[in-house]
């Protein structure tokens, strides 16, 4: 395996220079008489997208082999060197292998009856919720992922989005996951929600626009992390105009666009712990990462926060290496500064996963 000399920038370290030898992370020169290239750039740690969902279909059939790797290999072109999949009906853990970002997986989504989207979640009542947790837990990677709110169609006009989990049964569920060593991520849009959550000691809240500025400071003082998802977010709009007979949501849902980049600007300015996840499926290539972070930017992120969110912090926040010595060599390469202008990011100048460049 070719080892690589890397210098210039090293984002997220103290290091002026590193090697990669044998496909891991060197803080000094391999031996005398091995081939060394250079590299040198702005380079990082590779890319997390902490919520996307290569193992996710739309549909009752489950997504292929082909599919999966499509998907990921989506994920690499744009620096992603790891995905933790936030919700799938099927495992992909048999399709994963050399050369692919690496997989975090939370097993299947979990809402009750008709309150998600059609063919992704289990459903179930919230008596069962602790018991089913557990079970996703064991087809995970030590996450779960729960839908915390949805909208409720049986008020007719009236009908609004509804937290689906009894607090009681929340703090249930989560004490049971908590004491097999995993953690929670919830989708959540609405306020009412948040109260519950933080009672019961979630670990990851997903998008989080109805959270306030109360919520934002608790969640940050108890280290939850917040995943905003931003691009998803500026869909509101498109979801509201669906919504003709369901008025009520419909506002709510525009309520909530109108101060989304007030919303963004008051999470880093309280200091929030991020991950930065671009909520993608099959449309991974063109909503990845690389249009993620930029649509955070234009909604008032300094790059630098975005940047260390999706890379180096984000990394030590899911407990994983960055620049550690004898680590996965996982890294991308810009050849220009991304905190001075994002859309470098569109075309990095090389991805290595384990050492090997792509």
């Amino acid at each position: 395996m070719t080892a690589y000399h890397l210098t210039g920038t090293l984002r997220g370290s103290e290091l002026d220079e590193a090697w990669i030898v044998d496909g891991r992370i060197a803080w000094s020169a391999p031996r005398p008489g091995m081939p060394v290239t250079e590299i040198s750039g702005w380079i990082y740690p590779g890319l997390v997208d902490a919520h996307t969902h290569p193992g996710l279909s739309r549909t009752s059939e489950l997504v292929t082999d082909a599919e999966v790797v499509r998907r990921l290999e989506a994920c690499r072109a744009q620096g992603v060197t790891l995905v933790r999949e936030m919700g799938a009906q099927r495992s992909i853990a048999g399709v994963t292998g050399s050369g692919l970002p690496k997989v975090i997986s939370a097993g299947q989504h979990i809402a009750r009856p008709k309150r998600y989207l059609r063919y992704l979640a289990s459903e179930i009542e919230p008596g069962e919720l602790p018991a089913e947790a557990l079970r996703q837990l064991a087809r995970g990677d030590g996450w779960v992922k729960l839908v915390g709110d949805w909208i409720d169609r049986t008020d007719g006009a009236d009908s609004d989005l509804r937290p689906l989990w009894p607090r009681e049964v929340l703090i249930d569920a989560v004490a049971a996951v908590h004491d097999a060593g995993g953690k929670i991520a919830v989708h959540t849009f609405a306020t009412e929600t948040i109260d519950d959550l933080l009672e019961a000691g979630i670990d990851c809240i997903e998008h989080g626009t109805g959270m306030t500025r109360d919520h934002l400071i608790e969640a940050r003082d108890r280290g939850i992390l917040l995943d905003p998802t931003v691009r998803q977010v500026a869909t509101f709009p498109e979801i509201a105009s669906h919504a003709v007979n369901y008025p009520v949501y419909r506002e709510r849902m525009l309520a909530m666009d109108a101060v989304r980049a007030e919303h963004i600007r008051m999470m880093v300015d309280l200091g929030s712990h991020y991950l930065m996840g671009s909520d993608t499926t099959d449309d991974v290539a063109d909503k990845g990462m690389t249009v993620e972070l930029p649509c955070a930017v234009e909604d008032g992120m300094p790059a630098s926060v975005a940047m260390a969110a999706a890379s180096y912090d984000g990394r030590r926040r899911l407990g994983l290496p960055s620049w550690d010595e004898g680590a996965p060599a996982d890294f991308v390469v810009y050849a220009a500064d991304p905190e001075k202008d994002i859309d470098v990011i569109v075309h990095p100048q090389a991805v290595f996963i384990d050492g090997i460049r792509f």
